[in-house]
């Protein structure tokens, strides 16, 4: 097995009231030496904004701001903006991250010049009802794991109004930090597997882009579950990292056990050329929650890596831990690479 070096909690809540419940599952951007962190940054009753930290090196933070750099404005993310994930594109920082209204969890995108000023350019996941999603998934001509039909069963089996206004639940949007073929590459997660986009331009994610996609939503399943670590569901994590070999994708996957989820840090290589073809999958877990805060917090037993660095060869992975704090691990990049190999 692949050895990976904890390095413990990175950032700790403190008594600020914006971030006094958790910060955790940040958006890493890494310029030279410095490497900046957009945190989810969580309130008692849980409502998230995005708090700001830098460090020099992979840990030793230099700065941490007072006060958060994304609060929420609009209606459909009046409860919290969580998760965020960025890449820069030639001049633009893109920050994708999910908006939460208090009763949809949708993806959301913003951008920025400087990692000071942002522009909200709103939700850009399909809004659409599970009754429509499930009419459309039913013209798909290839099979789908039974799964992908399980939250409109679910909610007609519990007597709940499938054609009101409850929007796929469409989580874990990266961005892949580079353009593909000269089109926009972002990673989605309509439960329980990681499907890709591609588009010329934000403002082509209408609804009727999405009807169409979802119609062939089979075509653009990069992964799905596959084992007892990830039997749950998947979602991705950090944005694809390019290496000679291909496309180094971290994600997370979640264990159903009788007591509890366990969500656990996984890993695949994707095609440079082709990501939607998969190269190999590590077939056990890259990381998974052993440290006393990881296995107890605001949620236990989670580990959701969002972003990553390197530095002199080792791939710094940082990641949510229990809800509650940011944490880091290294492993030496090669040797993770080499081991991908073998799978395949």
């Amino acid at each position: 097995m692949i050895a990976i070096e904890k390095l413990g909690i990175l950032l700790s809540p403190t008594n600020r009231t914006f971030e006094n419940y958790g910060v955790f599952n940040p958006g890493v951007f890494q310029s030279g030496t410095d490497v900046h962190f957009l945190y989810r940054a969580v309130q008692n009753g849980n409502y998230s904004c995005i708090g700001y930290a830098r460090s020099n090196g992979p840990k030793d933070i230099k700065e941490r701001k007072e006060h958060p750099i994304i609060l929420p404005e609009f209606d459909y993310e009046k409860k919290g903006i969580e998760d965020p994930r960025i890449v820069q594109l030639e001049d633009t920082f893109y920050i994708t991250y999910t908006a939460y209204d208090g009763f949809n969890a949708m993806g959301a995108l913003a951008t920025s010049k400087d990692l000071i000023h942002f522009e909200k350019h709103g939700i850009i996941t399909p809004q659409l009802n599970y009754q429509e999603y499930e009419e459309l998934l039913l013209c798909n001509k290839h099979s789908l794991l039974p799964k992908y039909h399980h939250m409109y069963l679910l909610f007609k089996q519990m007597g709940l109004n499938t054609k009101k206004k409850r929007f796929l639940r469409d989580k874990d949007l990266v961005l892949f930090p580079k353009k593909l073929k000269g089109k926009f590459a972002l990673l989605h997660r309509l439960w329980p597997g990681i499907q890709i986009v591609y588009f010329d331009s934000f403002m082509d994610l209408t609804n009727i882009f999405w009807e169409e996609y979802i119609k062939n939503l089979a075509d653009y399943i990069i992964l799905d579950p596959s084992d007892q670590y990830e039997l749950n569901y998947i979602g991705a994590g950090t944005p694809p990292i390019e290496t000679s070999e291909g496309w180094l994708l971290i994600y997370h996957g979640v264990q159903e056990t009788t007591h509890e989820r366990i969500y656990h840090a996984r890993v695949a290589l994707l095609d440079i050329n082709n990501p939607q073809n998969v190269i190999a999958r590590l077939p056990y877990p890259l990381f998974s929650p052993t440290k006393e805060w990881e296995r107890k917090g605001v949620v236990n037993d989670v580990i959701f890596p969002t972003g990553h660095a390197i530095f002199e060869g080792m791939l710094y992975i940082y990641y949510g831990a229990s809800d509650t704090y940011t944490a880091v691990v290294k492993v030496h990049l090669k040797e993770l690479l080499n081991e991908l190999l073998k799978q395949s």
